[in-house]
């Protein structure tokens, strides 16, 4: 038997604690911005994918009006760290509402480095960085989709295995339900078999 959930009649609130215990695990962008007057903002946002190959666009939703929207849309630019299981707290600390005046990357100790082609700085212990321009935005209730093409990638060479990037040796943290987080225990792989035809009984 399957309990229903109406989103007219259960709440915002109860709606989206819903959706993000069942839409699991979601990567995380652990999104770097630089606002008009200088300050340097860092910030994971969990509603994170790939939208484009030609160009390469990735996208993350801000969900309400935050300081990593307001920095994009006035400067054009971020950057995507990765977000590294050995960074947990970090990664989660700067999830934290600091006042817009106020650095996350100062206020947490998280070193950073200067990116080759946009302002924004790289998180220095991050495996992977994606720099990224401003494609577009799309406004969606009370939230907002931003579209960055990616510039330039940065991936630290320890991380590489025949020149690809090894995810044992990158192990991405993933957002769950409520509190959680995921790791990358339990990998599985397996070829996709291509079509021939008939199957073969």
């Amino acid at each position: 038997m399957r309990v229903d959930f109406d989103p007219e009649t259960v709440g915002r609130d109860e709606f989206y604690r819903l959706l993000t215990a069942v839409v699991v695990p979601r990567p995380i962008a652990w999104v770097s911005t630089l606002s008009a007057s200088g300050v340097d903002n860092l910030a994971p946002h969990s509603f994170f994918s790939i939208s484009c190959v030609a160009p390469p666009i990735v996208q993350f939703t801000s969900v309400g009006r935050k300081d990593t929207l307001r920095n994009v849309e006035a400067t054009g630019e971020f950057v995507v760290s990765m977000a590294p299981e050995a960074m947990f707290e970090q990664i989660n600390e700067t999830g934290t509402d600091f006042p817009s005046d106020q650095g996350e990357f100062d206020a947490v100790g998280v070193e950073r480095e200067p990116s080759l082609l946009v302002k924004p700085a790289r998180v220095a212990a991050s495996p992977v960085a994606l720099e990224c321009r401003l494609h577009s935005t799309v406004r969606l209730g009370d939230s907002t989709l931003v579209l960055g093409r990616v510039v330039h990638a940065a991936v630290d060479e320890a991380v590489l295995v025949d020149g690809h990037p090894e995810i044992t040796r990158m192990r991405p943290l993933s957002r769950l339900g409520r509190d959680q987080w995921g790791t990358t225990a339990g990998i599985r792989s397996i070829a996709r078999v291509p079509y021939r035809g008939e199957r073969q009984s």
